[in-house]
């Protein structure tokens, strides 16, 4: 589907068909391995379709996680607090990716305003509370661009291609600084 993921069900609700392995989310967002699982740990971002339930599970992230997660990226790069992002985010998770599309966050570096129109932008930069924006449409096609060249598996827990499975397990064991990751694939390769 043109918007990464997702399509719609019965009642207009949002499905995801698709789900991206944490080092597959980790390279269409540009941030690290480590950073991804201390985020899902401590519920700044958690997967929306399979979080980890214990050793050897892998978690999987929606496209509109990695939005998600590519807006906290910026915001944490803007040097914004990981409280204030904390605050943004949470009013995002209830967002549909659709909706995500049109939003810009604007930030003073200490509070985060989400602005859904460019009269709102305006009126806030008048007002002197923006020194920086982040336009998620933006960022949506970034990712949409990084995931076209990137391994995705069902959503639906269907199982996956031996080679997909093994791409991303040589993945896993190459991610930089994991350890955790390459034990776990010495401890699989015998």
């Amino acid at each position: 589907m043109d918007e990464g993921s997702s399509s719609v069900a019965e009642g207009g609700v949002e499905v995801d068909t698709v789900g991206y392995r944490g080092v597959t989310a980790c390279h269409a967002v540009g941030i690290s391995y480590r950073q991804l699982d201390y985020w899902a740990r401590t519920a700044l971002v958690v997967p929306s379709i399979r979080d980890a339930s214990g050793s050897g599970t892998q978690r999987l992230y929606s496209f509109r996680d990695l939005v998600v997660l590519k807006v906290v990226k910026r915001l944490l790069d803007a040097g914004v607090s990981l409280q204030n992002i904390r605050k943004a985010i949470d009013t995002l998770r209830s967002r549909g990716v659709g909706d995500l599309a049109g939003i810009t966050m604007i930030s003073d570096g200490t509070t985060v305003y989400e602005c859904r129109s460019p009269e709102e932008v305006v009126d806030l930069l008048q007002g002197g509370q923006g020194v920086f924006g982040i336009a998620i449409g933006g960022a949506f096609k970034e990712i949409q661009g990084s995931l076209s060249h990137l391994p995705a598996e069902p959503a639906a827990g269907a199982p996956v291609t031996t080679e997909l499975a093994e791409e991303e397990d040589a993945a896993d064991a190459g991610a930089v600084g994991d350890e955790l990751a390459a034990r776990r694939a010495r401890r699989r390769a015998g």
